[in-house]
């Protein structure tokens, strides 16, 4: 992983997890398993779905794997990338959801001074 902000090595201390609660990381890494094995969906889109998901949750290491896994599962870098922008699209949404809340509390903002002035 290039280094940023997250060193790659600190993903070992993630093992402490393990060290900690054994049967609830295997739990965890049971479950993870289960859903990237065959189903209904081709690995190739279940890696695209987490490569977005990742951008989403901004976990820097989910998508230093998923798109690893994704190219190894035959993915492009144009899908790769497509699913990145799919990604941006709903974050963005997100905020632009949130405005209308922001927009009312200006409201009430607004009536509650004119009532007092």
């Amino acid at each position: 992983m290039a280094e940023c902000f997250y060193h790659p090595d600190e993903s070992r201390r993630l093992r402490r997890l393990r060290e900690l609660k054994p049967e609830m990381f295997r739990g965890f890494v049971d479950f993870e398993r289960a859903v990237f094995r065959g189903g209904e969906l081709p690995l190739k889109t279940k890696e695209l779905i987490a490569i977005a998901v990742a951008h989403i949750t901004q976990c820097p290491y989910c998508i230093d794997v998923h798109v690893k896994r994704a190219k190894k599962a035959g993915a492009s870098d144009g899908e790769i990338a497509e699913a990145i922008f799919v990604a941006m699209t709903l974050r963005a949404g997100g905020s632009f959801a949130h405005a209308a809340i922001a927009l009312r509390a200006a409201e009430e903002a607004d009536r509650k001074s004119e009532s007092i002035g």
